[in-house]
């Protein structure tokens, strides 16, 4: 029995998202000062355009079964090969990565926040609804 659909499924990529997001920026941040180091990003509209124009082939009994199509559930990460923001050719704009650091930090307790609610609806429920 499926209570919320796929809202949990699809909370639980976003919540990914954000955690590999914060990583990259991570990384960035502690390689500001190594020279020729190249500033990471991760890209999910990439990886979504991506997936959604490949599809798996798979084994079907019948040519009326819907055809697979593969998911993929981790973010792009990709390296800003041409930029150099300093001289000795590292490729981290602090103010950017900050900025991004806490525009993800946003969208990750957003959607921790959402899952909360989702799961004390379900408390809720169970207990007799606040009896």
């Amino acid at each position: 029995m499926n209570i919320y659909g796929s809202t949990i499924s699809q909370l639980e990529r976003g919540l990914d998202f954000s955690a590999t997001k914060g990583k990259v920026i991570s990384q960035n941040i502690a390689n500001v000062d190594t020279p020729n180091y190249k500033a990471k990003n991760v890209s999910f509209k990439d990886v979504l355009s991506n997936v959604q124009s490949t599809t798996l082939e798979a084994y079907r009994t019948n040519p009326r079964h819907l055809p697979f199509k593969s998911t993929s559930q981790h973010a792009g990460v990709f390296n800003y090969s041409n930029l150099r923001y300093r001289q000795d050719g590292n490729g981290v704009d602090m103010d950017k990565e900050q900025a991004d650091l806490a525009a993800n930090q946003i969208y990750y307790n957003a959607l921790v926040d959402r899952i909360n609610g989702k799961f004390n609806t379900l408390q809720n429920v169970i207990k007799g609804g606040g009896r």
